[in-house]
């Protein structure tokens, strides 16, 4: 997977920008991760290209609890966005931290192969964001999101959303320590997107159908692709909604709201 979407660059930098509204400039970190190295060792080039990715991935899981717990030592709800490219994610945000803003308070995460043209649009809102840009690499990871969440002033947040690279794929490998993946697709990408991509829809804990107020104009059938959705991920809710019209917006931000007291709630408990 990595290997063929330019993920097993060596000593890739991955650039950090961060901008809150109380300052007015950026600060910058630099990190490098990403050491995928191929050898051939004996003739067996592809048992060694095995325990690489299984120590990556492992690695990476255990840096996404640690992240979940700081997290919530924090008091903070967590999700992770994911989606094709033009589904509407960044709109969504946009209007989700417009309506939400009042009840809680939040900051964003962006990841991006290249410009911050998404977190320029979303600070428009008045909250702090952190930029993650990737280059070549088409996904974030746990290492990435803690370096991020903590040049942000997370002791006044409530909910941190982490807006991820735009693709279907790579992210799906990547616990990033969140506590809800939200996975975005839109009336105009077509009803088979979920048994396109599997493994993403598998570990959905929310599925969001955007752009309904234009399903008719694209032809899209609801049905079948509420039946594709609930065959990949029974376990997750569903929203059905228009980040440009608003229609559908009450339920899924609720369920934010709504999330987050039982997640702090939980937290507590524990």
């Amino acid at each position: 997977m990595c290997g063929n979407c330019g993920c097993s660059v060596t000593e890739k930098e991955v650039e950090i920008h961060t901008h809150t509204h109380d300052h007015n400039g950026y600060t910058h970190a630099h990190i490098h991760d990403h050491e995928h190295h191929h050898h051939d060792h004996n003739g067996h080039p592809h048992s060694h290209s095995i325990e690489i990715k299984q120590s990556i991935f492992a690695k990476n899981d255990q840096l996404a609890e640690r992240n979940r717990g700081y997290f919530l030592a924090k008091d903070l709800f967590v999700i992770n966005v994911v989606s094709s490219p033009g589904s509407g994610k960044t709109a969504l945000l946009e209007k989700t931290i417009d309506q939400l803003q009042t009840q809680l308070n939040l900051a964003i995460i962006v990841g991006d192969l290249e410009t911050d043209n998404d977190a320029q649009r979303l600070r428009k809102n008045g909250i702090s964001v952190a930029q993650i840009t990737t280059g070549t690499l088409c996904h974030l990871d746990a290492a990435m999101v803690l370096q991020a969440a903590r040049k942000l002033p997370l002791d006044a947040v409530n909910l941190l959303i982490i807006e991820n690279v735009g693709n279907l794929v790579c992210p799906a490998a990547y616990d990033l320590g969140e506590h809800k993946r939200i996975v975005l697709l839109s009336t105009t990408e077509g009803e088979d997107k979920p048994l396109k991509y599997p493994t993403m829809f598998k570990s959905a804990d929310v599925v969001i159908i955007n752009k309904i107020d234009i399903a008719e104009v694209v032809d899209f059938n609801r049905a079948l692709a509420l039946e594709n959705i609930k065959k990949m991920c029974p376990q997750a809710e569903i929203f059905e909604l228009s980040a440009r019209t608003g229609a559908g917006m009450k339920a899924w931000l609720n369920y934010l709201q709504n999330q987050h007291q039982t997640t702090i709630a939980q937290a507590v408990e524990n």
